[in-house]
């Protein structure tokens, strides 16, 4: 535990020679009262007193001040959080693959769902943004802070033809590198990024998935992938039923060859750790987090327990 303002501990003696001017003075009642040659007739004349329950409430009394005074430097311990500007961004399968019914509702459904549920997991200090593909690769949402605007987004996402999946690796390290380019004018340290992927996993058009697997180690992103659907999926196309099994190896591949890594997906759990693994990739960094506010309560609470057995063993507050 650290201390934003430790001269405040200086009021810590304050407290002390309370504790010493009101042991001088127990010091000095006894004294004077042993000089009382007449004990029978002392004890006549002064009440009894509650002897250590007086002595008790004192320093129940003293520890709640001392407590409060902690709480005026402003105690604070150390959090591990991911680093403030790393840069995630979330690519989409849209493929007419993704309409298949092998999860409830569908793929797709579940995929929107899933993605929705990423977004509320990471820290709003992470930049994420939203890339969707089919046939082709379009950056939906560029790297923001502003979720409304990412789950918006998702929620408006519509079917189209095809999978592309390296177009869409190369479509995100495209955003990644604009949003990094406009940082650099700003002297700022460029962030960590990586690539999340969601889809059933078969690339049919565009670039190759070695291409985008070699530009994703060249620019040191890792793409972490999310795979939907099982061995067992269908299509009804023109009233037959087309097999579209989910690609897990295709998947797995790009994972494994870029440092990132892969899930089958979608429970929440699920993504939780999915984010673990993206944090670790990330890193942490840690920084201070005020606890003053538990000092006060506890200062007020043992105040007022000592104030209360003051009242009921001496009938005063000290």
């Amino acid at each position: 535990m650290t201390f934003q303002s430790p001269w405040w501990l200086l009021a810590l003696l304050v407290v002390a020679a309370l504790v010493a001017v009101y042991v001088v003075l127990q010091l000095r009642r006894t004294a004077y009262a042993a000089r009382f040659t007449n004990v029978a007739l002392l004890g006549s004349l002064v009440p009894k007193r509650p002897g250590w329950k007086r002595h008790l409430a004192f320093g129940v009394v003293a520890l709640g001040l001392a407590t409060l005074v902690v709480s005026l430097a402003v105690p604070s311990t150390e959090v591990r959080v991911p680093r403030e500007k790393a840069t995630v961004v979330m690519a989409v399968d849209v493929s007419l693959s993704m309409e298949a019914r092998d999860v409830e509702p569908t793929r797709f459904q579940v995929m929107k769902r899933s993605a929705t549920d990423f977004v509320d997991i990471l820290p709003e200090r992470i930049n994420l943004g939203l890339v969707s593909f089919a046939g082709t690769a379009t950056t939906v949402v560029p790297p923001t802070t502003d979720r409304a605007q990412v789950a918006l987004a998702i929620q408006n996402l519509d079917l189209a033809e095809a999978t592309a999946i390296g177009e869409a690796v190369f479509t995100s390290l495209s955003a990644i590198e604009n949003f990094q380019a406009a940082l650099e004018g700003s002297g700022e340290e460029l962030p960590p990024a990586r690539i999340v992927l969601l889809s059933d996993g078969s690339n049919t058009v565009g670039r190759d998935l070695t291409q985008a697997i070699d530009a994703a180690r060249t620019a040191g992103v890792p793409v972490s992938t999310i795979a939907f659907g099982t061995d067992y999926g269908t299509l009804d196309i023109d009233g037959e039923n087309v097999p579209v099994p989910v690609d897990r190896a295709a998947l797995e591949q790009i994972a494994d060859e870029t440092g990132g890594s892969f899930s089958e997906a979608a429970s929440a759990a699920e993504l939780e750790q999915v984010y673990a693994d993206l944090g670790s990739q990330i890193g942490y960094t840690t920084e201070p987090q005020d606890i003053s506010p538990w000092f006060v309560r506890a200062g007020v609470v043992v105040v007022l327990i000592g104030a209360v057995l003051s009242l009921l063993w001496t009938n005063r507050l000290v």
